[in-house]
């Protein structure tokens, strides 16, 4: 775990991973505003649970768990179930949203609006993503022939799977990293390798096992 002030530097330092997962389902049913709030929520949820003792970077941590809250809304209709008492919050949250956009000329942040309101980050996006309206994945009134793609796996599903590998190959020392690099980035041979380290073939063989099961527990 963090320190609130540190909780507070990853989730400000960090809303282009929200901005860069929401993009990835522009154009599938579901408003830009929505997603951008749902990932929000994720990106806080990543700052609560991350713990920076298993090696891995926030970054790394936080994308699988913004995508997650993204596809939440696809898989749950845009629907959310509400209690009287969160829709009053909701209310006010959305009250309080609207006067200072034309006090200032643009949207508050989430981090803005939760100081203005008294609130955590945390409880103000829940609420703004609960505020969403609820959507039809069968179609609508004006449009009953029409269907909404629910994501899936998807190439751009990878991205989380690339932070991780880059993160880990990071991580490795130098010799490590250029044996990787030589032997899987630009598909040399293990003799070619050792050529180029000075080593010999035996040793990049040994070296190398041994730099793939450190991966794999990293990775793990």
């Amino acid at each position: 775990m963090v320190s609130e002030i540190s909780r507070s530097q990853m989730i400000e330092g960090n809303i282009g991973l929200v901005h860069s997962c929401a993009n990835k389902f522009r154009g599938r049913g579901i408003e830009y505003d929505d997603l951008f709030q749902a990932g929000c929520v994720g990106l806080i949820k990543a700052a609560d649970g991350f713990d920076e003792s298993r090696g891995f970077s926030f970054s790394t941590y936080a994308v699988p768990v913004i995508l997650g809250e993204i596809k939440r809304i696809f898989r749950d209709g845009g629907t959310v179930k509400v209690s009287r008492a969160m829709k009053e919050k909701i209310r006010e949250v959305l009250k309080v949203k609207e006067k200072m956009t034309e006090q200032t000329g643009f949207e508050p942040t989430i981090g803005q609006l939760a100081e203005r309101l008294n609130l955590s980050p945390a409880e103000t996006a829940q609420l703004l993503t609960a505020a969403m309206p609820a959507m039809s994945l069968t179609g609508d009134d004006e449009n009953p022939g029409r269907e909404l793609d629910i994501p899936v796996e998807a190439p751009e599903e990878k991205i989380s799977e690339r932070l991780a590998l880059h993160q880990t190959i990071d991580s490795l020392e130098d010799e490590e990293r250029k044996i990787i690099e030589l032997r899987y980035y630009k598909g040399l041979t293990q003799s070619k390798t050792a050529e180029i380290l000075n080593l010999s073939q035996v040793q990049i063989s040994r070296k190398e096992k041994k730099i793939l099961l450190k991966m794999r527990k990293k990775l793990l």
